[in-house]
């Protein structure tokens, strides 16, 4: 099946020859092509350029996009889709003062959603993580990580991956899975880390990895949570099993974890609000790609991430919704393209490329998405009639989507 999208007001983030990542000062650049064409074939992008060079042939379907822009998909590198349940008590309690470290120590935060994760059905979890998919289609994201961590037994670990796959196999956002037994302590390891730590590296990984569940695997390495130490033995035994690095670090001190990322080659290291010159120059030359998470920042009311001085010293950067129940209850990636601008002073161009190519990067998929580029997959949305791209990041809380296309269809 062959398709054209034509007349398209703008053609935004196209490449000619595309590129796993964009970096430092080449962040403030985007291809755009105006009065454009798009044709797929199937489920890949055929070709693309200006209506003037559009040669006469036949198409299997035809969109008039007259008025309208087109953009890759967002790639969102970092949820925590499935779960049962909000947690808006606890949103109360941290408007009252109480701080996420507070809560977490009497029970709150990951516990809360882990027993609930732990009491709930495969097909409870699967329908609501379904919903929220849906959602996340509608605000444009084509591609998504979702990670375990709500489990923190083996069997709810490897229940929330079961999850994750059967939602792979059913919903047409390309998905990628990744295990994070280490998300916290449970209460009945309290003053015994180490034993927990044992758990994920000789019963967490090898299941998940013999059932073949898991693309990645993380550890919140951070003050508070997991040490250096235990982070290193996860990591090495993740690897152990062909199961990539993926770190949560520096989100609530100096913790280390970013060195640990570059050190064992994650893909990602994630959140980011505490990184200094050391950490910076780690990153320098590294696999690492920096991602950061606007949507928990704001929802804690945390210090932002010192996007400007990663990007003036030639990092690249991601950015992911952390979409969860706890810190960052939105999958709307429109809103972390407003909050890239606002916040971290990015401008469009850097949001844009942040929020795809390098998110795409960032979960292993860049070679097949997070752009506009002859053989990647067809995922794609149509916008309103706007005014200019710059329009998408300007206004924060409207939906601009009025078409999503994934695998070269309309969803």
């Amino acid at each position: 099946m062959r398709t054209i999208i034509k007349n398209i007001k703008e053609l935004c983030q196209v490449e000619e020859a595309p590129r796993q990542k964009v970096c430092g000062s080449e962040m403030a650049a985007m291809q755009t092509i105006k009065d454009a064409y798009l044709i797929i074939e199937d489920d890949k992008i055929l070709d693309f350029g200006g209506m003037s060079a559009l040669k006469e042939q036949t198409f299997d379907h035809e969109v008039n996009a007259e008025g309208r822009m087109v953009f890759p998909s967002f790639c969102d590198s970092h949820t925590h889709l499935v779960y049962a349940g909000s947690r808006e008590v606890e949103y109360i309690d941290k408007i009252r003062g109480l701080s996420y470290e507070e809560i977490a120590r009497r029970g709150g935060g990951i516990l809360n959603s882990a027993k609930r994760v732990q009491d709930a059905s495969e097909e409870e979890l699967y329908d609501d993580a379904m919903m929220r998919l849906q959602q996340m289609i509608g605000y444009g994201s084509g591609a998504v990580e979702i990670k375990s961590g709500y489990g923190m037994t083996v069997e709810a670990e490897m229940k929330m991956l079961r999850v994750i796959r059967r939602l792979r196999e059913t919903s047409p956002l390309t998905i990628r899975a990744t295990l994070l037994g280490a998300h916290g302590v449970p209460m009945e390891y309290r003053g015994r880390q180490d034993a927990f730590v044992d758990l994920v590296v000789r019963e967490m990984i090898p299941q998940a990895a013999a059932e073949g569940l898991a693309d990645f695997v993380d550890v919140f390495c951070d003050e508070g949570f997991f040490t250096v130490g235990d982070t290193e033995r996860m990591l090495e035994a993740g690897a152990k099993y062909g199961l990539r690095a993926k770190i949560h670090a520096n989100e609530l001190a100096c913790s280390g974890g970013i060195q640990v990322a570059v050190k064992y080659d994650a893909l990602s290291c994630d959140h980011l609000e505490y990184t200094g010159e050391a950490e910076i120059e780690c990153l320098k030359g590294s696999n690492t790609m920096p991602t950061v998470l606007p949507g928990a920042a704001f929802f804690l009311n945390m210090r932002h991430a010192p996007v400007r001085q990663m990007i003036d010293a030639g990092l690249p950067v991601a950015m992911a919704s952390d979409c969860n129940p706890g810190s960052s209850p939105s999958p709307n990636m429109q809103l972390i393209l407003s909050m890239a601008c606002v916040n971290y002073r990015m401008l469009p161009e850097e949001a844009f490329n942040a929020t795809t190519i390098n998110s795409a990067y960032a979960m292993g998929v860049s070679d097949q998405l997070g752009s506009i580029a002859r053989g990647k997959r067809a995922n794609f949305y149509i916008t309103k009639p706007i005014s200019t791209y710059e329009y998408m990041p300007y206004a924060y809380g409207e939906n601009k989507v009025d078409v999503a296309f994934l695998n070269g269809r309309v969803c």
